[in-house]
C-alpha cells in the first residue's frame, strides 16, 4: 500500500485509467506502479498494465504468485511491455507485489529500456 507519505510507490497495485495504445479510449484497470516522478499531489506514476492470467501471452509478461495477498480478483500476470504514465491522482490503492516477483518484473523492465 502507499508509503510512509501516504502516496504510491514502486510495487503498489493500483487502479488506474489505463490508455490504450491507440488513444482512442482509456479503461480502468489495475496497474503496477514501477516508479513516481515529482513531488507533490500532481506528481506521475509510471505503471504496467496488469491483465488476466486467462488471456494470451506476451513476451516479457510475469504471473503475479498470489493474486489475493495483492488485492486482485483473478489470477493476474504483469504486461511489461505495456507502460503508461499516471496522474498520482487518480490511482486508487489496491494491493502491494514484493520480493522475487517485483525483482524479476524491474529487470526485465531494465532490459527493455536497457
Amino acid at each position: 500500500m502507499p508509503g510512509s507519505d501516504g502516496l504510491p510507490g514502486r510495487g503498489d497495485i493500483v487502479r488506474v485509467p489505463f490508455p490504450y495504445t491507440d488513444g482512442a479510449a482509456r479503461q480502468h484497470r489495475p496497474a503496477l506502479v514501477i516508479a513516481r516522478s515529482g513531488p507533490g499531489p500532481g506528481f506521475l506514476l509510471w505503471v504496467l498494465m496488469i491483465t488476466s492470467a486467462e488471456n494470451r501471452g506476451w513476451p516479457g509478461d510475469i504471473a503475479i504468485p498470489d493474486h489475493i495477498a495483492a488485492g486482485l480478483p483473478a489470477p493476474s500476470l504483469v504486461r511489461t511491455a505495456k507502460i503508461a504514465t499516471i496522474e498520482a491522482s487518480r490511482a486508487d490503492a489496491r494491493g502491494r507485489l514484493a520480493g522475487p516477483a517485483l525483482a524479476q518484473i524491474m529487470t526485465e523492465i531494465r532490459a527493455r529500456i536497457g
